[in-house]
Formats: C-alpha cells, sequence, structure tokens
C-alpha cells in the first residue's frame, strides 16, 4: 500500500485582470473541490469504484486533465485537435475509456502532477491569446449541435462547467468511500 496523498492547496494564478482573472479565479476554484477530494487518499483507494458507476476518483482527475488538454488545443488547433468522433475505433473508445480508471502502474501523485502541469498550461493559455473571441468550428460528434462555433471564451466557461461538474462527481465518490466530505 503506497503513503497516503496530501495536497497542497494553494494555487498560483497568474497576474491578469478582468474577465480574464475571473475565468482563471473560477477554474482554479474548481480545480481546487476537485483536488481536495483526494486528500490523505492512498493509491489504491484512489482507483477504488465506490458506486455502481465506473468512476474513481483517480479515474475522474485523469479525465478531467484530458478534457482540459483536449479543449485547451482546441482553442489553439480547432477542431482538428479534438480527433474524429465520427470515425473512432474500438481502441479508440478503449484509449478513452482508460480516462476513468486508474491503470497498473499509475499512482494517484502522477495523476495530481498531470493534472497540474495541464492546468499551468490552460492558465498560461488564458494569459497570453490574444482575443477571446477567437472562435473555431466545433467537430464533428453526435454530442455537439452541427455547424456550432465556440469562441475561446466560451470553451473555457465549458471547462470551468465540467471541472465543477466533476468536481460534485468527485465528492460523491470520496464520500462512498469514507464518509469525507468536501464541504458541510
Amino acid at each position: 500500500m503506497s503513503k497516503p496523498t496530501t495536497l497542497d492547496e494553494t494555487a498560483a494564478v497568474p497576474a491578469v485582470g478582468g474577465e480574464r482573472a475571473d475565468l482563471l479565479e473560477a477554474l482554479a476554484k474548481q480545480r481546487h473541490f476537485l483536488r481536495f477530494t483526494t486528500r490523505d487518499l492512498t493509491d489504491e483507494q484512489a482507483g477504488l469504484r465506490t458506486t455502481a458507476g465506473e468512476l474513481c476518483l483517480g479515474g475522474l482527475i485523469k479525465h478531467v486533465s484530458a478534457v482540459e488538454r483536449n479543449w485547451a488545443a482546441f482553442i489553439v488547433d480547432g477542431p482538428s485537435a479534438m480527433g474524429d468522433f465520427d470515425n473512432m475505433t474500438e481502441e479508440d473508445w478503449a484509449r478513452r475509456a482508460d480516462e476513468f480508471r486508474m491503470l497498473p502502474g499509475e499512482t494517484l501523485a502522477g495523476v495530481l502532477k498531470q493534472y497540474d502541469e495541464v492546468a499551468s498550461r490552460t492558465d498560461e493559455l488564458v494569459v497570453s491569446l490574444l482575443d477571446l473571441d477567437l472562435a473555431h468550428p466545433l467537430p464533428s460528434a453526435p454530442w455537439f449541435e452541427q455547424g456550432m462555433q465556440w469562441s475561446a471564451r466560451r470553451v473555457l466557461l465549458h471547462i470551468v462547467a465540467e471541472t465543477a461538474q466533476h468536481a460534485g462527481h468527485a465528492d460523491i465518490l470520496r464520500e462512498s468511500l469514507d464518509g469525507a466530505k468536501s464541504m458541510g
């Protein structure tokens, strides 16, 4: 059994003002809540499925990391960065499913480090992006309306919402594991 993981609860937010500062602050807060659900857990605990669903805490953080990384790439490179959802193979879907679980050899510390690296790159993008109105068409996928475009601003709001939603999922998983709660 590995050592419990502790968290550094201070997130470094780059110095900017206005709308960008608001986006970064909202994202940092939701990231904190997501990370906080893993406090004091072992690798084994982070990999446990505690509900009838497929999710575990470590896998959920892996998924949020992948989602944030892909959407940040979309801001820079457009829909080609997201892949071709209409032509995914069984192997592609299996790789995607692996985002939701802790695989052999993965550690909670490693998953959290990867998440921190993704978060840092996204924060740098928010600070350095010339225009939050920069928009790209959404990739073709069953869950996107055809012909829609999202601005960088809309993508960043989506990342905040996705992180918040999954922080709530993580809170349920953690409470099911050992009764610990993020709030209350």
